[in-house]
């Protein structure tokens, strides 16, 4: 039988058509989590395509046996990261899972691995390249698992707002750049050599505090919501924190705007947590008495305000995993990570504020099939998808992610 993904790919209009939907980063990837063969999911079209034909169709039992030899055959030359994002017959892989944070951590401990595979997107993966030996090969399963988020900071972008910046105080007032982990490498080689760092959602008001040590402003990007959540949790007033539209002239701001600015704001979100709601919210209290909710600071600024708590995914895991037996609890972010967190909390029960099943649609494109493919090759002795960072760029970015692991 013909994979279904042979006949589509061939097809110019069917494929033009997966192509647009699945490049829309608001657009769910699948509605449902049930795990198929790659060339049964049917965004595949728009998906890396130089993995070889004969892995298309494999099914879920033979990719395990598969991928289970491959890593036998390794051994301990090889540590699988796994963000919790992941879906869960990728996540089983894992050496270690956790958030981007976490997985920084564990990259920067890798010290007898001789491969890093990387289960997650491709600005982890670039990280983990940084903070690891020089011999060690990082490879990411699909290179097209990239994330929309960071593509809304293009490097000149920031390099065109940081100099509109700094024309306009002349000098008046110091800006430390702060990049969420969500960005490209030359981003963090650009804070860090300008006395700035890196931050995450584990961390982000420690590296306020960082750096309004060193200044009095804050440019922050690439996520508006994560940066104006922290910055409210630090006391600043939303009129304090202006938002630079990087489609616009001067970010759309004017000069006053930006001086009278503590927090510079770049527009950009993740597609993922901009789908929870206050009316979400509303609804779920309504419909269940007693009910809590925690929500990911990537959300809206009122989504947060509405919820209960929020925090980072380690947090969410640590708060709902604390919390006492029979309670209930409403969760705003990634499905696949709402899901595990049911499953390991039976006494309780947890489900995701979204009613539409949406995973991360970039975390979604790596499948079992490409960890098969990419670990077979090294097993052969052949390094596929490899992540590399370039000498100049990994010095400065290694000085800003440092900067962030250093933080307590």
């Amino acid at each position: 039988m013909t994979p279904p993904v042979a006949t589509t790919a061939l097809d110019p209009a069917a494929t033009a058509e997966a192509l647009a939907l699945y490049s829309d980063p608001e657009t769910c990837p699948s509605d449902s989590l049930a795990p198929v063969p790659l060339a049964e999911e049917r965004a595949f079209v728009a998906w890396q395509q130089d993995i070889p034909r004969q892995y298309l169709a494999l099914s879920g039992d033979e990719l395990d046996r598969r991928i289970r030899a491959a890593r036998a055959a390794l051994g301990a030359r090889l540590v699988v990261l796994g963000h919790h994002y992941q879906r869960d017959e990728v996540i089983q892989y894992a050496d270690f899972t956790g958030d981007s944070f976490k997985l920084a951590q564990h990259a920067a401990n890798a010290k007898d691995a001789e491969f890093v595979l990387f289960c997650g997107v491709h600005f982890m993966a670039e990280s983990a390249d940084i903070l690891t030996r020089p011999d060690v090969r990082v490879i990411l399963p699909n290179m097209a698992a990239g994330c929309s988020m960071a593509d809304m900071a293009d490097p000149e972008d920031v390099y065109e707002a940081w100099d509109t910046i700094q024309d306009v105080l002349a000098g008046s007032a110091k800006v430390v750049p702060l990049t969420y982990m969500n960005s490209a490498a030359s981003l963090k080689a650009f804070v860090g050599e300008r006395d700035g760092l890196v931050c995450t959602s584990s961390n982000a008001p420690k590296t306020f505090e960082y750096a309004f040590a060193r200044g009095e402003k804050i440019l922050f990007f690439p996520d508006q919501h994560l940066g104006r959540n922290t910055g409210w949790q630090m006391g600043i007033p939303l009129d304090e924190m202006v938002l630079w539209n990087w489609r616009r002239p001067m970010g759309g701001l004017t000069p006053d705007d930006i001086r009278r600015a503590r927090v510079i704001l770049w527009q950009g979100h993740c597609s993922t947590h901009q789908r929870f709601t206050v009316a979400q919210v509303e609804k779920a209290r309504a419909e269940i008495p007693g009910l809590r909710v925690i929500v990911h600071p990537e959300c809206r600024w009122e989504v947060v305000q509405a919820a209960d708590d929020s925090g980072s995914t380690e947090r969410i895991i640590k708060v709902v995993s604390e919390s006492g037996p029979g309670s209930t609890w409403a969760v705003g972010t990634e499905i696949n990570l709402v899901n595990r967190l049911a499953r390991a909390n039976p006494g309780k029960r947890v489900f995701c504020l979204d009613p539409v099943v949406c995973p991360c649609s970039t975390m979604y494109r790596i499948h079992p099939a490409y960890l098969a493919w990419t670990l077979e090759e090294l097993v052969a002795g052949r390094v596929v998808n490899e992540v590399r960072v370039d000498s100049e760029t990994r010095k400065w970015a290694l000085v800003a992610l440092e900067r962030m692991l250093a933080l307590r």
